[in-house]
């Protein structure tokens, strides 16, 4: 399978892209506004592969170009990103098995991080509504620290919460999450349970800063 990921030189796109190159045997596409900063990432993050004993080629495209090539595109862009990122791309992923999107909108104040979903009610609804008609949107790997899921050298125990309306699509990204040595995948309903996850990620967010020791917080449930 190929997994495309727009705005992969991100924070979230990095760890994901090594975590799927370094645990499966999925193509891993890095996709950017700029394809010369793509390919000059994807040629980091090999490096970085090979550093821990592991040869996979990953390679760089422009965002379109990149979603034109893959089965699963991977919104790993900021919140405020999004719809301009979908609309660029919307005539390359109409045959897409999933477009997913682990993007929370977020306010920071003297006291910390707070949620700001977008009017619809969620930066997941937010693509849905976006997405061209027939491509299944979901929302997944929301509230992953980015530092934690980008070193391999630490062993993830964590979960990540899907929502999305596609059974099919839901499965599909469940499956690649899972794949992901110590990630479980959790189905948390349709697109429109979206913000009670989303919210979860400026509370982690504070968290990590108040407390000493938790700066790569998760989330599992038992």
């Amino acid at each position: 399978m190929r997994i495309a990921l727009l705005g992969g030189t991100g924070d979230i796109g990095q760890g994901l892209a090594l975590r799927w190159a370094h645990d499966t045997n999925h193509e891993v596409l890095i996709g950017s506004r700029d394809p010369e900063k793509a390919r000059q990432k994807a040629d980091e993050y090999e490096t970085e592969l090979d550093s821990v004993g592991v040869e996979r080629t990953v390679k760089g495209f422009a965002n379109e170009m990149a979603a034109d090539r893959a089965d699963v595109v991977v919104l790993a862009v900021p919140a405020y990103h999004i719809r301009d990122t979908v609309e660029a791309v919307a005539d390359r992923i109409e045959d897409a098995d999933a477009l997913v999107t682990p993007a929370v909108g977020m306010d920071r104040d003297d006291e910390g991080f707070h949620y700001k979903p977008p009017k619809v009610g969620s930066v997941t609804e937010l693509v849905a509504e976006t997405a061209p008609k027939g491509v299944p949107v979901v929302g997944a790997f929301h509230n992953l620290a980015a530092d934690r899921l980008a070193n391999l050298d630490v062993e993830l125990d964590l979960d990540t919460i899907l929502v999305g309306d596609d059974e099919d699509a839901v499965e599909t990204v469940s499956m690649l999450a899972e794949q992901i040595e110590g990630l479980r995948a959790l189905k948390a309903g349709g697109v429109a349970n979206a913000a009670e996850i989303e919210g979860l990620t400026p509370l982690l967010i504070n968290l990590a800063m108040e407390n000493e020791g938790m700066h790569d917080v998760g989330v599992k449930f038992f």
